[in-house]
């Protein structure tokens, strides 16, 4: 129940009213949300903020539970081992700064190597910061950008001055995000959003003045939100697909009743660049590894005609993963299209003009996202870019390749249906796997892989990329990665595995993740990766694995899978909640015989 209110945009003031219902609940321990320890260190006031991100996380079955370190001692509580910030012992670090600091011993005369110097100094302890947190407490950090609240001393002019605050600020903002890009570090940019709303929309000169609240309470809300689609993207929680209708949404009219010539789309009226706006939008979104579908109540051939036919259409039909038009219901065909491209329904942000089709989704699949457009197509982009349906933490090749990848899955679906039986099929794929230890080019892939996949993950564990960085640099774990390659094209990293040293126990190490890509489900790569780990960790001296399956709501697929490849349960560690353990003795394992071929990096 209060999990459904939190969907609602809300007050600051009902913000902390379900805040305070939240804290009443909590005792309860509710199914399906995910406990999240986050330290907000700040050299501002901050609690008035705290409601807004416990309310936002509860909006994606988060349960956050915050540590507010004591005003302006950030530095202390990360230096002093007696703080209590060594006793939270927090998950997520947010450095929450202003720039007044960091600018305050710049001279408005400073030349452009000055003040260069200044911000240099800044950046550096910044980065010192980040590094105690990773080194201290294994913890993933978030650095917020910093207001840029001076006030301007020459007008435009500003910008040219390299002492000025606001051009300081700026130049400081910019050498943030560089480094934080470097170091893995992950960003809050309340900057860009106040520059986005209007700076008087975050910052409150008197709130500032009489309590020194750099955000201002009204932006509590926002500023909840954004901090928590950052928290939840590096949990795996971001929506995946993005399923569009086409009449009134793609184009303007109804292709059935106005034909290729009637419909609006393209330049020259503002309609028609509406609609073509929401297409660049769409394409660019797809770009960056967002999956496209297209569910809509429409012939099919004569929706696929639009794509193929009319001159102004930005999106093909090549840049649709799944295209579905029928008269069925939306619902339905939603969960077709998630079954076809072997997502979670959860993944879906379904965009629809019709207020009664999306009514009628939100009723039968309240898991879906599903934004409410205005009236104006002129503000379907904004409408959703502003959601955070698809907030990333990382940028990948793999992620730029992933909607081409996904698009050959209908080969590859087409392929099967012509095949005789699966035997067949698997053999014609012509399928090989590269496979080798994480490289440095791949751990923010690999932690990205970690961080999202639901399905096949036995333990459902969650990896920073500080987490799989400490991983790779043990000598004593064995991690591998795998790249599938078939006839219709490079899947890219698919799979990764963690195996870490047991030290009661030399000989032995214990699969602490495992994922895979839905993409490749059922191509036998578990097996082959299974082969590829136990002769790898046999030349290691290796002579036992060991593993544990621990259920969710999503990974029932993979309940059997160690079962499958020849471990022994032990019988004795099974769990009321359905928990189980699993041995391998390595010299017992017998290779299973697959279709994919080995190409060692």
């Amino acid at each position: 129940m209060l999990a459904a209110l939190a969907q609602h945009r809300l007050s600051f003031l009902e913000t902390i009213q379900l805040d305070r219902a939240l804290g009443s609940a909590r005792a309860e321990s509710p199914q399906g949300f995910s406990s999240v320890r986050l330290a907000i260190l700040a050299s501002a006031t901050v609690d008035h903020l705290v409601p807004a991100i416990r309310v936002s996380g509860l909006r994606r079955r988060l349960l956050v539970d915050i540590h507010v370190g004591p005003y302006g001692q950030y530095r202390q509580q990360l230096l002093d081992a007696e703080s209590q910030l060594y006793r939270v012992q927090p998950q997520i670090i947010l450095l929450s700064l202003t720039a007044r600091e960091a600018i305050a011993a710049v001279p408005l005369t400073a030349m452009a190597a000055e003040a260069d110097a200044a911000i240099t100094r800044s950046v550096d302890e910044l980065r010192m910061l980040w590094r105690k947190v990773r080194e201290t407490f294994h913890a993933t950090v978030i650095q917020q950008t910093f207001l840029n609240i001076a006030d301007p001393l020459f007008g435009s002019y500003d910008r040219l001055v390299a002492g000025a605050p606001a051009q300081l600020i700026d130049h400081l903002n910019e050498r943030v995000s560089q480094v934080a890009a470097e170091d893995g570090v992950l960003l809050l940019d309340i900057a860009r959003a106040s520059e986005r709303d209007g700076l008087d929309a975050w910052f409150d000169v008197t709130r500032w003045l009489q309590a020194k609240q750099e955000v201002a309470p009204l932006a509590g809300p926002m500023f909840g939100e954004l901090l928590v689609r950052v928290i939840a993207a590096q949990r795996g929680l971001s929506k995946k697909c993005l399923v569009l209708d086409l009449d009134n949404t793609l184009w303007g009219g109804v292709i059935g009743d106005d034909g290729l010539e009637g419909i609006v789309l393209g330049e020259g009226t503002g309609t028609g660049e509406a609609h073509l706006a929401l297409q660049r939008y769409a394409k660019q979104l797809r770009e960056r590894g967002v999956i496209l579908a297209v569910c809509s109540k429409n012939d099919p051939a004569v929706a696929e005609a639009v794509f193929r036919d009319h001159p102004e259409m930005l999106l093909k039909r090549t840049d649709i993963a799944a295209f579905v038009a029928n008269w069925e219901d939306k619902a339905a065909n939603l969960r077709r299209i998630a079954e076809q491209l072997n997502i979670g329904v959860d993944s879906l942000v379904f965009v629809d003009d019709n207020p009664a089709e999306r009514a009628r989704i939100r009723q039968s699949l309240p898991m879906v996202a599903v934004p409410e457009l205005p009236a104006d197509a002129a503000q379907y982009v904004r409408c959703l870019a502003d959601a955070g349906y698809f907030e990333s933490v990382f940028f990948t090749a793999d992620d730029s390749r992933r909607a081409d990848q996904y698009s050959a899955n209908a080969s590859r679906e087409a392929f099967l249906e012509s095949s005789q039986n699966m035997n067949d099929f698997l053999r014609g794929l012509d399928m090989s796997v590269t496979f080798g230890a994480f490289q440095s080019v791949d751990l923010a892939r690999v932690a990205q892989l970690i961080g999202k996949t639901n399905q096949f993950n036995p333990t459902t564990r969650r990896h920073s990329l500080e987490d799989v960085t400490r991983f790779v640099d043990s000598d004593r774990c064995l991690t591998l990665q795998f790249r599938l390659v078939d006839r219709f094209g490079d899947n890219g990293l698919v799979s990764a595995m963690i195996l870490r040293p047991d030290p009661q126990t030399p000989d032995l190490l214990e699969i602490d993740t495992w994922v895979m890509s839905c993409r490749v489900f059922g191509r036998q790569l578990e097996h082959e990766a299974m082969n590829i780990a136990v002769a790898t960790a046999y030349r290691m001296g290796v002579r036992m694995f060991r593993a544990a399956y621990i259920p969710t709501a999503k990974n029932g697929v993979v309940k059997e899978l160690y079962g499958t490849l020849g471990f022994t349960l032990d019988k004795e560690s099974a769990s009321q909640d359905g928990a189980t353990r699993w041995f391998l003795r390595l010299s017992d394992y017998v290779p299973h015989s697959t279709h994919i071929a080995r190409r060692p990096e």
